[in-house]
């Protein structure tokens, strides 16, 4: 069942788009909190304040976004010269891991600004203006402990998702673990987006309503009919002093790592395909990031119709990469064993434009921000093969982005 969807709009806004200098992006967010970003190696859409929000819950939350996100920009008055995808009209997208009980946002900032292809530009909604940059706030300490699942429990949490899969239950199951982080001030969000966008140029770097973190996997990008979407399953770590170019070896020949990363990519390719006329996959490499480095596959398809982003998202998401495989059973497994609320973990994130177009990564390398308290969250991927203590060393690597980006390191 789905909550009584909440929305806060201004009825009959008007959107204008003007060309701009490519002034930085992070750098122009003027408030300590309240950031919304997608942004990639300086590339993407920055925005702040709110001209309109949608709240929803439930298993329809993304019909539901994608009807109201639909409703809404109907009713706009748009000056767009540009053209171009995330000009115009924008609203920032979280969407809950869970059917029940986390809650989804869709953010319609009050001014926008982007940069892509070497144009920049900048979008404001109603009477959206700039305003004054204030300054960015590092804080002094930070103080760490268990969250929901600590690693005694989280361990033993995987050692029985694996005798499950080993007796015959789900062939993969994601579980996930999370960490509280509590600093002496409020968290500047500009300060943690920075240093994520300095350490991880690979990654997008995204914020959407106190959600913040670096994701290398790419759900889907929708530009017209094309499609496409990185698949990142199989994870190594740097240790014992292991030169790198023999690591990704390791994990090019890992059958533990193929086998899980094949998961992955079939149950995207598989609920992708009804909607393409054509379909490839290229893969898998070795994408290699400052913690860690995953196998990586490329998906790139041609669709028949033109479904919303929304729409397609809805059809695709959880994938093997996130929840595990067959779907249903893994979901049963991680609802049992992990015992504890996602929220919008490991759901989709980023944007949506008025024709549909978009990009949506899944939110990893996360955490939820609240005043001085940040829920970091990092999840492992698991097969019959899976060693427990193995796993809790990957979780505590990819807690690192987070952590150093916190810390300013």
């Amino acid at each position: 069942m789905t909550s009584a969807p909440v929305s806060r709009t201004r009825h009959r806004l008007r959107v204008r788009t003007e060309r701009a200098t490519d002034a930085g992006l992070l750098g122009r967010l003027p408030a300590p909190t309240g950031a919304l970003a997608w942004v990639r190696d300086g590339s993407g859409l920055v925005g702040w304040g709110e001209a309109a929000r949608f709240e929803v819950s439930g298993p329809d939350r993304f019909a539901a976004a994608d009807r109201w996100w639909r409703e809404f920009t109907a009713t706009l008055e748009v000056e767009d010269g540009l053209g171009v995808p995330g000009s115009g009209p924008v609203a920032f997208v979280s969407l809950a891991f869970a059917d029940r009980p986390g809650r989804s946002v869709l953010v319609v900032p009050e001014v926008v600004a982007g940069v892509r292809n070497g144009q920049a530009w900048l979008t404001t909604v109603g009477d959206g203006r700039s305003t004054e940059v204030r300054p960015v706030r590092r804080p002094r300490t930070v103080r760490y402990s268990d969250g929901e699942l600590s690693v005694p429990a989280y361990r033993e949490a995987v050692r029985a998702a694996v005798a499950r899969m080993r007796a015959g239950g789900p062939a993969k199951v994601v579980l996930a673990h999370d960490l509280l982080a509590v600093a002496d001030e409020p968290i500047d969000h500009r300060f943690v987006l920075e240093g994520l966008a300095r350490r991880y140029p690979e990654c997008w770097v995204y914020a959407v309503d106190g959600l913040i973190g670096a994701t290398p996997e790419l759900l889907l990008r929708r530009s017209g009919r094309v499609v496409d979407s990185r698949v990142l399953a199989g994870t190594t770590w740097p240790h014992d002093g292991v030169p790198d170019d023999d690591l990704a070896a390791a994990l090019l020949s890992s059958a533990k790592d193929r086998e899980e990363h094949e998961y992955a990519v079939a149950s995207l390719t598989g609920a992708l395909r009804p909607f393409c006329a054509s379909l490839s996959v290229e893969g898998p490499s070795v994408l290699r990031l400052p913690n860690v480095s995953h196998l990586s596959s490329d998906v790139i398809g041609t669709l028949t119709g033109t479904p919303s982003l929304l729409a397609l998202g809805a059809a695709l998401h959880p994938t093997a990469a996130v929840g595990g495989t067959p779907r249903a059973d893994a979901l049963a497994v991680i609802e049992e064993l992990e015992g504890m609320d996602r929220g919008r973990y490991a759901g989709p994130v980023g944007w949506i434009d008025a024709n549909g177009d978009g990009e949506l990564g899944v939110a990893l390398r996360c955490a939820q921000v609240e005043g001085a308290t940040a829920r970091l969250f990092a999840g492992c991927g698991l097969v019959a093969e899976s060693d427990p203590d193995s796993e809790v060393r990957e979780a505590h690597a990819k807690l690192r982005p987070f952590r150093e980006a916190l810390e300013g390191m």
